[in-house]
């Protein structure tokens, strides 16, 4: 309970600014013992305004990036660093390492995270009800889908089980693709319409386990986010800004479970696992 406290106390503390602050950055990577303004440890993501300081002790990494030019500067402690209007200065240690991006983060979709993991913490002192393990429909059930060939998947009775597969666009009558699957999993061999609604059908043993529905985005957001999907080596930073871009795009899922890898390989940012609730 202790630690649900503490950790309530950092994200509520991280995520807000003072009243006549505005965010012009946030931290877009930390690791070891970083604090803004001598408080509690922040969360990944918080914005910081001009005139913070962050404080970073032996070994400790942060990287801040500039919400307005996508700017990152990377500190390594020990040190102390302010938060001008276009930089980042160390008042002692060393010069942080600065890289120029193409990123251009939301800030209001930094302010939604941070509320999304905040409350996230609230809820863990609270029993929840367990995830429905029976069948249903896993991928892609609501929001938009970032690709035109998305990989559906679903859970069954038997996981090996034959299914039968339909795809329609909404509101036609008439599929688009029917199809025989197994293993809980099956890819469209040809890609779906930009912009289209679409609602899709899985019966196994001729039990209908489910009916999904999502919309493929735009042509143009599906151009910028593939431009944007980072390398396998990628920052960690190009990482976590892609799958902010996926939740600014509408694509809720895709991001989610972005988050959760994210969160399996870093274990020292516990925000990560909120994130992907």
């Amino acid at each position: 309970m202790k630690t649900i406290l503490r950790t309530h106390a950092a994200i509520s503390l991280a995520a807000a600014l003072p009243a006549w602050a505005e965010g012009i950055a946030f931290l877009s990577n930390l690791k070891g013992e970083v604090s803004v303004d001598a408080n509690a440890r922040p969360i990944l993501l918080c914005e910081l305004a001009k005139g913070q300081r962050l404080t970073l002790a032996r070994d400790a990494q942060a990287s801040v990036m500039f919400v307005a030019t996508g700017k990152e500067y990377a500190l390594k402690g020990p040190g102390v660093y302010l938060v001008k209007d276009t930089e980042v200065a160390a008042t002692s240690g060393m010069p942080p390492l600065t890289r120029e991006t193409a990123w251009r983060a939301s800030s209001k979709v930094l302010a939604q995270t941070a509320q999304t993991s905040a409350a996230s913490v609230r809820m863990r002192s609270i029993a929840l009800p367990r995830a429905d393990a029976g069948p249903r429909l896993v991928f892609p059930t609501q929001g938009n889908v970032a690709t035109l060939q998305p990989t559906f998947r679903w859970r069954a009775a038997d996981a090996k089980a034959q299914g039968e597969f339909v795809l329609l666009v909404a509101g036609q009558e008439k599929p688009v693709h029917v199809a025989k699957a197994a293993n809980g999993a099956y890819r469209v061999p040809a890609k779906l319409l930009p912009d289209t609604d679409y609602v899709w059908v899985v019966s196994v043993g001729g039990d209908e386990i489910g009916t999904g529905r999502f919309r493929t985005l735009p042509a143009d957001a599906l151009a910028q986010i593939e431009q944007r999907r980072p390398k396998d080596k990628a920052d960690f930073s190009d990482r976590v800004l892609f799958t902010l871009l996926l939740q600014e795009m509408g694509a809720t899922q895709e991001a989610h479970e972005s988050w959760s890898r994210l969160a399996e390989e870093r274990a020292d940012l516990p925000e990560l696992s909120s994130f992907a609730k």
